[in-house]
């Protein structure tokens, strides 16, 4: 690995990771909103500088240096990653292991993380919502009931993990399941370790993340005010992702141009394909 860590980590060894693949790069595809979402977020516009853009492919390392990123190109040999990597292909799940390799390479540097799919809109700083009491990880959840230590719901889109040898550990374990885990995608497979016993066994430390704060079209947060991020999940295509993340921005846009988002706890009307309503409790359906 030879990307420059003092130039994306904060002072505190810490940066935030996404990964990238052609049809994320793609004109008004998904990196453009996320790069939006940051643009025009509380707090978050210089948090671009921390961001480590991972390319899957060639083609994209080169898209990613032409807006002047910080980009490193993460290539697997006989793969192509360049088209839309459909959720669990054969090329998905290859990779969210490659994926997996890598972040564990980055803790054992001694970077903490937050890494990000790209279809999380960023809409605040997470900084000043994620603990630091001692959580090696914490990991945003599809569906949040009131307990930060109820594990039954947690997603790999989002998350925070801590550098030190326990979470080292868990990467290198969740990483030499592959093999035997064929058919499962990472967090499937992250799941059923933690089924097992190996967070226990490790002695990790692991919060979930409220929806209150960290929202998503399966559990929209109802609090306009608290939102930090809006992930796009229980939703598969990346067409209709674009279309109902574009519809959460010019929400978040319109309020803050009228100064109210921070002042009701109201969303805006959104309503979208995934995204149906923003005032159920439950609001995705899955296309």
């Amino acid at each position: 690995m030879n990307w420059k860590q003092h130039w994306v980590a904060m002072e505190n060894r810490t940066l935030v990771i996404a990964i990238l693949n052609k049809a994320y790069v793609e004109q008004n595809a998904m990196l453009d909103l996320f790069l939006q979402s940051l643009g025009g977020g509380e707090d978050t516009e210089f948090l671009i500088d921390h961001v480590l853009f991972v390319a899957v492919d060639q083609r994209t390392f080169n898209r990613c240096r032409t807006l002047e990123l910080h980009c490193y190109n993460l290539v697997t040999e006989g793969v192509d990653f360049s088209r839309e990597v459909f959720y669990m292909s054969d090329a998905f799940n290859n990779m969210m292991w490659r994926r997996t390799l890598f972040l564990g390479d980055v803790l054992r540097r001694g970077y903490s993380f937050i890494f990000t799919d790209m279809d999380v809109m960023w809409l605040r700083n997470p900084f000043s919502q994620l603990y630091r009491d001692g959580e090696d990880l914490q990991m945003s959840s599809d569906f949040f009931y009131g307990n930060p230590f109820d594990n039954s719901n947690f997603n790999t889109g989002f998350y925070f993990v801590t550098a030190n040898n326990k979470t080292v550990a868990l990467f290198d374990e969740w990483y030499a399941r592959r093999n035997n885990s064929k058919g499962m995608k990472d967090q499937d497979v992250l799941q059923k370790m933690k089924k097992e016993g190996a967070f226990t066994r490790l002695g990790l430390k692991v919060r979930y993340l409220e929806t209150t704060y960290f929202s998503g079209f399966c559990q929209m947060s109802r609090d306009f005010r608290k939102v930090i991020t809006v992930h796009a999940n229980c939703c598969v295509s990346m067409k209709v992702k674009l279309i109902d993340l574009r519809s959460v921005l010019e929400a978040w846009k319109v309020s803050n141009s009228n100064g109210t988002s921070n002042a009701t706890t109201a969303w805006p009307p959104v309503r979208g394909i995934c995204l149906h309503d923003t005032t159920s409790k439950h609001t995705a359906t899955k296309h």
